[in-house]
């Protein structure tokens, strides 16, 4: 199973049957082809959808794009609506999970996903409202930089998305949870040490006492 598979049927363990979830680009999206049988999310969108289909289901409508501008098609029963509607969904609470991927996330749940200095981009999106929005925040991405760097950092190095929102994290190697009194290293990837995670880390975290092989579907 390849690294950005695994990440997503971990993060598919993590959604509830009715579940309101906003799924970022990249790894996130992938999260929705992996939901567990039985289990229906409704899609959210921050550019005005509820009840997007999952990637590569039903046909493709062209006038439809997710806030990745890619093509997308909609549910039966599914609405459209404008940016201040969506947004207030969003902030009023509404949304159960976001996904998203990082640049860098660090041991006091900080995170920066947005931009690197001296960079183009095309701009913040509607992350940083998502990530104080949503009731649970899940950072998915693989553990390291192209390079071999961390990812998971003692303190964030890139300017942030937000303080302290992340709820937990996700990688191919290992899964943590971010309490008040730091990261806990709650599950690790079959075929992965803990001393493999340790290497591959800056951040410093504890393991928990009950710290078991990552579960996937």
């Amino acid at each position: 199973m390849d690294a950005k598979t695994l990440i997503a049927k971990r993060v598919a363990l993590e959604m509830k049957d009715g579940d309101v979830v906003n799924l970022g680009i990249g790894i996130p999206t992938l999260v929705a082809d992996q939901l567990a049988t039985g289990v229906q999310v409704i899609l959210q969108s921050e550019n005005g959808f509820l009840g997007l289909r999952p990637a590569g289901e039903g046909e493709i409508d062209p006038d439809l794009t997710n806030a990745g501008g890619k093509p997308v098609s909609i549910m039966p029963g599914g609405s459209v609506f404008d940016s201040c509607m969506s947004f207030a969904i969003i902030r009023g609470g509404h949304v159960a999970a976001t996904v998203l991927g990082a640049l860098e996330v660090d041991q006091e749940g900080n995170l920066a996903n947005w931009m690197v200095p001296g960079k183009m981009v095309p701009g913040m999106g509607g992350a940083m409202d998502l990530v104080v929005g949503a009731r649970k925040v899940i950072v998915a991405m693989e553990h390291t930089a192209k390079g071999g760097a961390p990812k998971i950092l003692k303190k964030c190095t890139l300017p942030l998305t937000a303080k302290a929102e992340v709820n937990m994290i996700v990688t191919e190697l290992a899964v943590f949870t971010v309490t008040s009194e730091g990261l806990v290293l709650q599950e690790v990837a079959p075929g992965v040490t803990i001393d493999m995670v340790k290497a591959s880390t800056d951040a410093e975290f504890t393991i928990s006492a009950n710290c078991q092989e990552m579960k996937v579907q």
